[in-house]
């Protein structure tokens, strides 16, 4: 079932987000593989709603600690390395906060690894011991695709799968 957010209400788009919190905590019930969690989440989170063009991880790679690399996504190319503070995604890691944007091409520093991409969320990920593992980025070809009822959403959704 597909959402389309334009049609509904904020509750509605709530109600959605639970019914799929549900869905996918169902299908990862006993998984501990990171890779298949999240590539589980990507392509349940993207087949959902139909505004999200680019839905993945960017991991935090150990070898370095201050730069993200592409992990598990649905959408078209990503780029592969971020270093923390740079672009939406790196932002988001750098100061461990989720990041709305209305409009990608008025965001200081976007990067811009496909130009459909028009708003974004980022949703810092957190083991269970508060490190941070990941970034979830979700973008979108239409501007203020998102709001505080998707940070809600996916922040609960990226705490029940990775720190709980």
């Amino acid at each position: 079932m597909s959402y389309q957010p334009r049609d509904d209400r904020p509750e509605d788009k709530r109600a959605r987000y639970l019914e799929l919190e549900g869905e996918i905590l169902a299908v990862l019930e006993g998984e501990s593989d990171r890779v298949a969690q999240m590539a589980t989440v990507a392509s349940m989170l993207n087949d959902a709603f139909e505004h999200f063009f680019w839905t993945g991880f960017y991991v935090v790679d150990p070898a370095k600690g201050d730069e993200l690399v592409v992990g598990p996504y649905q959408g078209t190319l990503g780029c592969l390395r971020i270093a923390f503070g740079r672009g939406v995604c790196g932002t988001a890691a750098a100061q461990r906060k989720t990041q709305i944007v209305e409009d990608v091409h008025a965001f200081p520093g976007h990067i811009a690894c496909d130009s459909r991409s028009e708003s974004e969320i980022v949703v810092p990920v957190f083991d269970a011991t508060g490190a941070l593992i990941a970034v979830l980025d979700v973008d979108a070809t239409e501007k203020a695709a998102f709001d505080q009822v998707d940070a809600e959403a996916l922040e609960r959704l990226m705490h029940k799968v990775f720190a709980a």
